[in-house]
């Protein structure tokens, strides 16, 4: 019997791995198709009809490309820095609630933030191990901005988990049968949103790999199947966010169509993002973190814990 679970078990996380690297690669195919819609272009549309065998074509370009190492690098962190980074990312999509999931997570939330925590410091030793002065340049502007919006990220959940009392995703789901969360605290969550674009790398927030003055920041050495991993693992957490922001604030996990909507639409978000706005200015991030986030989501934790004691001593 507990073989059969094992098997199980293990079967439910390679569909899921399968699953997200499908999405994943759709999803650079979306970006890249919006994106030449926004410039007024068509975007890939040679291979294959309209495209669509595009991210396919590129997987076995980077894939089959030699691997290039730089001669002074720090050879074996330099090397497993991008795989560390990719399973990482992949692992944080182990706690969403999905259906043949063997495993259930009361402390789903605790998990998710010890996830993302780490992921930094892949991008730091990356930078560090290529030991080039740019690279070097982009892990530190990471490390510095993760200090920055993570604080206040954390906070901003903590809303939410007072209105459940609760760490398992699952919740959420049955919290927001009536009212979703997004109409409870709109700020919040556009507050979330735009620290989800600074939690994966993305314009506007995108300094670790500011292409224009630091020549694509901690990844500039990388080439071939490390920049590919870097690449999917930057994709999967943008749709592990989008689908993050479905479950916390646009009605919970319940699988269908509307669902899938939801989170093409929030994924959609990111790249319109990404093609409208410009970057912010370095300092500009850390003054809207400390001085507009952190005072707004400990005012929105301090108002809700009110509530929620006006409707205990009821």
């Amino acid at each position: 019997m507990i073989m059969k679970d094992l098997m199980m078990f293990f079967l439910g996380i390679l569909l899921l791995i399968l699953g997200v690297l499908i999405g994943v690669a759709f999803l650079t195919l979306l970006e890249r198709k919006v994106l030449g819609y926004i410039q007024i272009r068509k975007g890939p549309n040679k291979v294959g009809i309209i495209g669509i065998l595009q991210p396919f074509s590129d997987a076995i370009k980077l894939f089959t490309k030699e691997q290039t190492y730089p001669m002074f690098s720090n050879y074996m962190s330099y090397y497993f820095s991008p795989i560390v980074s990719f399973i990482l990312s992949l692992m944080i999509w182990l706690l969403i609630p999905y259906y043949f999931n063997m495993i259930s997570f009361n402390l789903g939330l605790m998990f998710f933030f010890c996830c993302t925590s780490l992921g930094v410091y892949s991008v730091m030793i990356a930078g560090w191990s290529s030991n080039s002065n740019y690279a070097l340049l982009g892990g530190l502007r990471s490390v510095a901005q993760t200090i920055s919006y993570e604080v206040s990220l954390v906070l901003i959940m903590m809303s939410s988990i007072i209105f459940v009392m609760d760490f398992n995703l699952m919740m959420f789901n049955e919290y927001q049968s009536i009212i979703w969360f997004f109409f409870l605290m709109i700020p919040l969550s556009l507050c979330w949103f735009s620290s989800s674009l600074a939690e994966t790398n993305r314009t506007p927030f995108d300094f670790a790999e500011g292409e224009s003055e630091l020549v694509s920041g901690f990844n500039v050495e990388y080439s071939s199947g490390g920049f590919a991993l870097i690449f999917m693992a930057e994709y999967s957490s943008i749709l592990f966010m989008s689908m993050f922001f479905c479950l916390m604030y646009l009605g919970g996990y319940n699988l269908g169509l509307i669902f899938y909507l939801k989170l093409s639409f929030i994924s959609f978000l990111f790249i319109w993002v990404r093609g409208t706005l410009p970057r912010y200015r370095y300092d500009k991030l850390m003054y809207l973190a400390w001085k507009s986030y952190l005072p707004i989501s400990l005012n929105f934790i301090i108002f809700f814990m009110g509530i929620i004691l006006i409707f205990i001593n009821l």
